[in-house]
């Protein structure tokens, strides 16, 4: 493959890997913005229900406070007014019977807001339809067509990110009504189309009574009663409130009602909430709506004012140094009083952000996951480009090398050849057995290199035949290094053998076992710059024999180390041109030793020698 054709490649698989990366990017940030909204109005709707929890209880309080007070006056009005014990008493039961009325009566009252309340959250665009239309229209399945929907889409002033949705049920003919079954308050719910506001079907909800019909008969009952007892005698007026409704000529509730309120605003806001009860709401409430993160809450008289009241749930002092930089969510409390909301419930989270990220972990994790996995995949497949890249190259300079090797044999064959075919020459048989003493090891020559380039071959169909026998490594050694010792002559170098090993069978192939042999030493000769100064070592360690074959030659650096044992590589020799071969030597030596279950290593220092360790198992008793 061309280099130009390699590096479009990588371009192209650059730009695909930052395009997918920079969509993963977008698309996890789209959706944290998208949790990031869904948090907010999550706040914001716990915090309206936490401040109407908040109010109820309040009256809840104030009521239950106010009817003691009320039966401890009846009481000491009873001690005071002796002459009109009887009066007084029937009053006193006529007010207790009302309390405990207008008690049935809230709790009526306060079921039906709750269910009220988790109806609007779960369907905002609930619509309050009366009975006769429920029962005149919506029970009857032949007349739904006649119902009409207005739908008004709306935003908050204080967010006005949140939609609000107003809905109206009206119908568009007029049929003869049929009247209520109960007294039960429906609700219609439209199914709307967000885009166009179009209404495709409709439900509808059943929910309580709005009052317990029968507790307000009894209540009216029992208070007309007490009224008729107050304009006998108005001196035992059970209360201030009930003389102020029997002179003005008002119902004594509405009196009440109007008294208990201005009561209630009056009182100093810190006084009108209990910090450990607004907490506990927000957590519970939070914690439904699937947040638990820490929070920090202030209850203000008015915005930017200072906070009356402080509280923190589950807040440590690192999440209080960033509360300057938290986000503040708020509401109006108390709007039921008259005029303006007295106070503002806060709430801050100074860990929004760990929140949020907490929720899309397993999102990111597993977007981080495959981008890694298709790094990695670029990374090899570029690694495989490269590599195959290098081993072509050292494939064309083995092709080349092996021609030159099997060129100068193939000549001189060939000359030789053509010698014999002089008469002149054929007629001396001196001549004639020299020749062909030069033709028989040229032949041979080829054939150890065929032999070489073959075994390398087998091994790498993994169909190499090996023998298994007992060898002797220090018998073979000695051997191998008698028929070297021509060539060590030749180059004019010495051996040094330290045959000291006293166990060195092994099992193995004692042919293929000469040839790592004659592999490491003939790699010594060669790559000796002067005269070869060459170390053969056997020993033991362990249940191994090691042979060590060290000379004083070129020596090699740490990258050739690594490389040394691959397929075609050849390490530079610089000057030296005597070096022959087709860099697969080493390569032969590691997949033997390899399949003999041992191991090769070599140390070397540039220009100082290198040294080679073959490490073979020894037979053990049960091969022997």
């Amino acid at each position: 493959m061309k280099k130009r054709s390699i590096t479009l490649i990588i371009w192209f698989m650059s730009v695909a890997l930052l395009g997918v990366t920079a969509m993963q990017y977008y698309f996890i940030r789209q959706s944290y913005l998208q949790k990031s909204k869904i948090f907010d109005e999550t706040v914001k709707a716990s915090l309206a229900i936490v401040a109407n929890k908040i109010e109820r209880q309040e009256v809840y309080e104030f009521t239950t406070k106010q009817a003691r007070i009320n039966q401890e006056k009846f009481a000491e009005d009873k001690k005071l007014q002796k002459e009109k014990e009887v009066i007084l008493a029937e009053q006193i039961a006529l007010q207790d019977q009302i309390n405990k009325l207008r008690t049935k009566d809230f709790e009526a009252r306060d079921l039906y807001r709750n269910e009220e309340e988790d109806l609007k959250r779960n369907f905002p665009n609930a619509a309050y339809v009366n009975n006769v239309f429920f029962e005149t229209y919506v029970r009857r399945p032949d007349y739904r067509n006649l119902i009409t929907f207005s739908i008004e889409k709306s935003y908050d002033i204080q967010d006005p990110t949140l939609p609000l949705i107003s809905t109206t049920v009206g119908a568009r003919k007029r049929i003869p009504e049929i009247l209520a079954r109960d007294d039960s308050t429906r609700f219609v719910i439209p199914i709307v189309d967000d885009g166009t506001l179009n209404v495709h079907s409709f439900v509808w909800a059943t929910l309580p009574p709005i009052n317990d019909a029968k507790t307000i008969l009894q209540l009216q009952e029992v208070e007309k009663k007490l009224r008729d007892l107050n304009f006998k005698k108005l001196a035992v007026a059970t209360s201030l409130y009930d003389t102020v409704a029997i002179i003005g000529g008002k119902d004594s509730q509405v009196i009440n009602d109007i008294t208990a309120s201005i009561a209630m605003s009056k009182r100093p806001l810190k006084d009108r909430i209990k910090p450990e009860l607004a907490i506990h709401y927000l957590e519970k409430e939070l914690y439904n709506r699937g947040i638990a993160s820490p929070f920090f809450m202030q209850i203000r008289p008015r915005p930017n004012a200072a906070p009356i009241i402080q509280a923190a749930y589950n807040v440590d002092d690192e999440d209080f140094q960033r509360i300057d930089n938290a986000t503040e969510y708020a509401t109006p409390l108390f709007q039921g009083d008259q005029g303006r909301s007295p106070g503002l419930l806060s709430i801050y989270f100074p860990s929004k952000e760990s929140h949020i990220a907490g929720n899309m972990s397993f999102m990111v994790a597993g977007v981080l996951a495959l981008l890694s996995l298709l790094v990695g995949c670029f990374a090899y497949t570029l690694t495989i480009i490269f590599r195959q890249k290098k081993i072509s190259e050292m494939k064309t300079d083995f092709i080349n090398n092996m021609t030159h090797e099997f060129k100068t044999p193939v000549a001189t064959i060939m000359i030789a050849s053509e010698s014999l075919r002089d008469k002149e020459i054929a007629s001396n048989e001196t001549r004639v057995a020299k020749l062909a003493n030069i033709i028989y090891d040229e032949n041979v020559r080829l054939g150890s290199h065929i032999e070489r380039v073959l075994n390398i071959a087998r091994l790498e169909k993994e169909n190499l035949k090996m023998e298994r026998t007992k060898v002797h490594v220090n018998d073979l050694a000695n051997s191998v290094l008698d028929s070297m010792q021509l060539q060590l002559q030749k180059a004019e170098g010495q051996f040094h053998i330290d045959l000291s090993a006293a166990k060195d069978v092994v099992i193995g192939d004692e042919l293929h076992l000469s040839n790592v042999m004659f592999n490491l030493i003939d790699n010594a000769i060669k790559y000796s710059t002067e005269t070869p100064d060459i170390t053969v070592r056997t020993y033991n360690t362990k249940n191994t024999i090691v042979l060590s074959v060290a000379d004083k030659g070129v020596g090699m650096s740490k990258d050739h180390q690594e490389k040394i044992f691959d397929q075609f590589y050849r390490i530079p020799t610089g000057n030296i041109h005597n070096v022959k071969g087709f860099g697969l030597g080493l390569s032969y030596v590691n997949n033997i030793i390899k399949i003999l279950n041992g191991k090769i290593t070599v140390k070397s220092e540039k220009d100082k020698g290198t040294q080679f360790e073959v490490t073979l198992p020894l037979m053990s008793s049960e091969q022997a």
